[in-house]
């Protein structure tokens, strides 16, 4: 039991003594629809950007574990249609903390989409949200998943 205790506290106290060093809220989300402009009737390839800072990883959308939790894009839109999100490869990274390689994302991965703008679309610009959930990690502790939100919009014509 007094094992149990320790090792729970000596990893809660290396979480909040890496965090000193990571900016686990470090990690940027931001984007793009086509060139910043869509045409009525036709879509556009749009891209998430999710840029992780030196020393910090997330995993991917398919991590090889069943306790990595994996990245996920949501895009919605109002009088548009958000295509399918297409995700990257990954890297396969072993850790001290996993028995199996877990793939994961580096550095910047862009992850892309696609955007239907209806013929009868009526306005200016579209808009439309994306939410990316992602797990960060060092090489020895993974921190709280978290959710970024960004608006993309882009011209029409």
């Amino acid at each position: 039991m007094r094992k149990c205790l320790l090792n729970a506290l000596l990893i809660a106290a290396f979480s909040l003594f890496a965090g000193k060093f990571f900016d686990v809220g470090a990690q940027t989300v931001s984007g793009s629809i086509g060139n910043g402009t869509v045409s009525r009737g036709s879509s556009a390839k749009g891209a998430i950007v999710l840029s992780m800072p030196g020393g910090l990883h997330v995993n991917s959308n398919r991590p090889n574990s069943e306790y990595a939790i994996p990245t996920t894009v949501r895009v919605t839109g109002t009088g548009v249609r958000a295509g399918r999100v297409t995700y990257p490869r990954g890297k396969n990274r072993k850790f001290q903390f996993a028995e199996n390689s877990i793939n994961v994302y580096e550095g910047r991965v862009s992850i892309p989409f696609t955007v239907t703008v209806p013929a009868n679309f009526k306005g200016n610009s579209v808009t439309v949200r994306a939410v990316v959930r992602y797990q960060a990690c060092t090489d020895e502790v993974c921190y709280p998943p978290k959710n970024k939100a960004v608006t993309l919009v882009a011209r029409v014509r």
